[in-house]
């Protein structure tokens, strides 16, 4: 009767702990998942491979503030970039790049879109983390 009464108590502790390992991998894998929504960020950059002076970078800045979606903008005139904001609900990327070069008459302006490789050595600390290693776990899974 001892030994039974351990015998469900194990099979019951082990019913819970994999349903609790598996309600914590189905957690994480809906947290991680990408989406878009009306919260939704994207950086982009736009090299404009021209020298530009101060007063051109704040006519630029303004310009891709009036963009719809943009919100945040940062040129830097010293190196020739630019790097915006924007909701991707409301606008594109591509599309501000190209009103940008017409526009704006920086006809070799050209979005800077980073490689695979690139785009892993981005942030160091997300491709170690233990969520970001459950959730590439989960989605190889699904």
């Amino acid at each position: 009767m001892l030994k039974r009464k351990w015998k469900r108590i194990a099979i019951t502790a082990g019913s819970v702990l994999v349903l609790g390992i598996v309600v914590l991998a189905f957690h994480i894998w809906w947290v991680m998942r990408p989406r878009v929504d009306a919260t939704t960020r994207i950086m982009a950059r736009i090299d404009i491979h021209q020298p530009i002076l101060p007063a051109d970078a704040s006519r630029i800045t303004a310009w891709l503030y009036q963009q719809k979606g943009v919100d945040h903008v940062l040129v830097n005139p010293k190196v020739d970039i630019a790097v915006f904001t924007y909701a991707p609900l409301q606008n594109n990327a591509n599309t501000i790049t190209q009103q940008f070069r017409q526009e704006l008459a920086y006809s070799s302006a050209a979005r800077v879109i980073p490689s695979e490789s690139e785009m892993a050595m981005g942030c160091p600390v997300a491709a170690s983390s233990f969520a970001y290693k459950a959730y590439k776990f989960m989605s190889n899974i699904f």
